[in-house]
């Protein structure tokens, strides 16, 4: 009686549906991290909590939530289909088709036999087929993390995935227009004619489109983003026109604007949001689905159903990796971890399930199984991926040390410039130093001399001016005065540390474009910045901020600092190294180059897990020793390799008998739509010594 008092006494207003909602994403998820589980299966159960066999507070029939609950199972597929590297894709494509084919075939019988062997039509044994066949890419954090994302059988099951999805969401559509009782030859090959005509549409019309509105609309990320939400919700529109689930017409959005956004800010943008707001609600959703007694009544009575599926899964997709073994020869520990990559059941298999049910197709014991298959896969198959990845080489076989990528990038930048236009007498190494602060130019101008010097080149002073609609502005009058003071200091700091230095003053709408803009048009070879307190934050991943702005647009590497003393008294650098792509290749050789300068010494820290094997350490200092004797300054270096269960807690450690630390500049990802914290965030936060934020051009 109390809790039905309490529940009349809150209002009928969607309004409190929403903050509930909010309340749930932002509180749920870490608590469940904490304990070492998937923060969506925290959501998963506060929607149990909070629905009709709980609390009560949240109806699932209520137009709110399952106006959310769309939208976030839309933005899911839509983000299963963004994350997917289709440049890792097309380089492995035939391979991964046929992964992506095998994994896809062989789970689907399994789950048609398991369908029929418990009397199920063969329609619904299909779909059951179709619902195990798919997977979802939860554990890609964790290979990221690793450093093991170039082995060619981690990119084979990233590029099988796009298979398995698409082929798992047409069977679903094939499924429903069956059940429906619309089937009939003609029907079937005209609605497979109408899909292959709107596949076509979505994957080079929004192709095409996104990528002239995004030229023509420049740094409009606003616009941007507004567009990119049209072409999704228009794609599951259309989709829903031809009779297909609108996960289908999602996913294959995530697929079109992949290459339009490819590592913009806008993507960050968009995955943020989604990760944030709507996918939360999906979960939470299906929570709210779930009967607690029905559940309990599946496990009871539909127990061997369910272990059926659950262990089909696991059987069928060991046979699937076990016959990629068998054709593309890879060893036994890349076999099991594209065994337990493939494992997870999340965003395809719940959205068609869901779909599934809501059809008709299948009943609440297979759904309440889908279930258990989910929080099992999701549970088993990260920790099987966490064990068996680390086995893997660090450095593909087939990725040599001594290539192209070991060449110092500000060599590159000049052939590359040069090549462009091979009439401008530039100096061949060029700095540009944006200044704004008076009390952080002398080390900003100090670093960048120390730079320009070493390679005979020169720095390029330069201050922003915020544009105004009319230039005769008072505050863009003394704008442009205080950028001249900062100019004229940063020419006497040039002649005190025996440097040129060429004065830019610039007016542009963005500080962010006017920097990029600034350094294509001086050739730089490297852009020297100063840090900012902006640069992390809620605010800076939902707007974006002037560092991250530039990192994105910049055609050369950037380096941020945080400079605690003058750089020439900065003598013991540490490098944080955990891989050997081309981006960690950079910021080497960018500490190579620093070191030089003034004669510095410089440590290579690798913090590797208690559980790497020791050859495996050993290999990665015989690597990295290879890669410093490649190429760059040859400079004191020193390389340890650490054990550590916290990456960012070794290097924090590491770090207080150090002068400066540089680290790669890295990014914030999601898997399955939900974030994945980042060490880089927690080091910027807590080293107290100088710092260097180095990143790579994404042109």
């Amino acid at each position: 009686m109390t809790l039905d008092r309490l529940l009349s006494a809150v209002p009928d207003s969607p309004l409190i549906a929403f903050t509930i909602l909010l309340l749930v994403s932002l509180t749920i998820p870490p608590l469940f991290e904490r304990l070492r589980l998937p923060g969506l299966v925290g959501l998963l159960v506060a929607g149990v909590i909070l629905g009709p066999g709980g609390l009560r507070l949240l109806d699932p029939q209520a137009e709110t939530i399952a106006l959310l609950s769309d939208i976030g199972k839309i933005y899911l597929m839509f983000v299963a289909g963004l994350e997917i590297d289709l440049s890792e894709f097309r380089k492995k494509k035939w391979r991964s088709f046929g992964f992506g084919l095998t994994t896809f075939l062989v789970p689907m019988l399994v789950g048609i036999a398991v369908g029929r062997g418990f009397g199920f039509g063969w329609t619904a044994s299909v779909l059951i087929g179709s619902l195990i066949a798919s997977h979802t890419l939860l554990a890609y954090p964790i290979v990221t993390r690793l450093g093991v994302t170039r082995n060619e059988a981690i990119t084979v099951t990233i590029g099988a995935t796009i298979f398995t999805d698409i082929a798992a969401l047409l069977v679903l559509a094939i499924c429903v227009t069956v059940h429906a009782g619309e089937f009939s030859a003609v029907s079937l090959s005209g609605q497979l004619s109408g899909l292959a005509l709107y596949v076509i549409a979505v994957l080079f019309g929004i192709d095409w489109a996104g990528k002239e509105f995004f030229r023509r609309t420049g740094d409009e990320q606003g616009n941007q983003f507004l567009f990119v939400l049209l072409a999704v919700f228009l794609s599951a529109v259309g989709a829903q026109l031809l009779d297909v689930d609108k996960i289908v017409g999602a996913f294959l959005a995530g697929l079109a604007v992949n290459d339009v956004v490819d590592r913009s800010p806008v993507e960050e943008k968009i995955e943020f949001v989604g990760s944030t707001l709507f996918i939360p609600f999906f979960f939470v959703g299906m929570g709210l689905l779930l009967d607690v007694d029905v559940f309990i009544e599946t496990l009871d009575s539909a127990l061997w159903l369910t272990l059926a599926i659950v262990g089909g899964v696991f059987g069928a997709k060991l046979v699937a990796a076990a016959i990629a073994k068998l054709l593309y020869r890879y060893s036994w520990v890349e076999t099991l971890t594209m065994w337990s990559l493939s494992l997870p059941q999340v965003a395809a298999t719940l959205a068609a399930a869901l779909a599934g049910l809501q059809a008709g197709l299948i009943d609440s014991q297979v759904f309440n199984a889908i279930l258990v298959l989910m929080l099992v896969t999701s549970l088993v198959g990260p920790l099987l991926t966490e064990r068996f990845a680390r086995q893997l080489p660090l450095v593909d076989p087939e990725d040599e040390i001594d290539t192209d990528d070991s060449i110092p990038w500000w060599e590159r930048v000049e052939r590359e410039l040069n090549r462009s236009d091979e009439q401008l007498a530039t100096p061949t190494f060029s700095v540009v130093v944006p200044v704004s602060n008076p009390l952080t130019e002398r080390y900003l101008i100090e670093m960048a001399s120390l730079l320009a010097r070493h390679e005979s080149g020169r720095v390029v002073a330069l201050t922003i001016a915020q544009a105004h609609v009319h230039m005769d502005e008072p505050q863009l009058n003394d704008t442009l005065i205080r950028g001249d003071r900062l100019l004229a200091r940063a020419e006497d700091l040039g002649q005190e540390f025996g440097v040129e230095v060429t004065s830019v003053l610039r007016i542009d709408d963005d500080i962010a474009e006017g920097i990029s803009r600034a350094a294509r048009e001086q050739q730089a070879s490297l852009v020297v910045m100063g840090w900012s307190d902006t640069a992390v934050g809620l605010r800076a991943r939902l707007f974006g901020n002037l560092i991250d702005n530039v990192f994105w647009a910049s055609h050369c590497p950037v380096a941020v600092t945080r400079l605690l003393d003058e750089p020439v008294r900065l003598q013991r650098i540490l490098v944080p190294i955990k891989n050997f792509t081309v981006q960690a290749r950079l910021v080497v050789r960018f500490a190579q180059l620093f070191a030089d300068t003034h004669q510095s010494s410089v440590t290579f820290l690798h913090v590797a897990d208690r559980r790497m094997l020791p050859a495996q350490m050993a290999g990665f200092e015989r690597d990295l020793k290879g890669l410093l004797a490649a190429g760059g300054p040859q400079v004191a270096a020193e390389i340890v390799t650490l054990a550590h269960d916290n990456i960012a807690e070794a290097i924090i450690a590491a770090a207080r008998s150090f002068d400066l630390v540089i680290l790669r500049s890295l990014r914030r990802r999601t898997a399955g739509g939900l974030a994945v914290s980042d060490v880089t965030a927690r080091l910027l936060e807590e080293l107290t010594c100088s710092l260097v934020l180095f990143g790579e051009s994404h042109s």
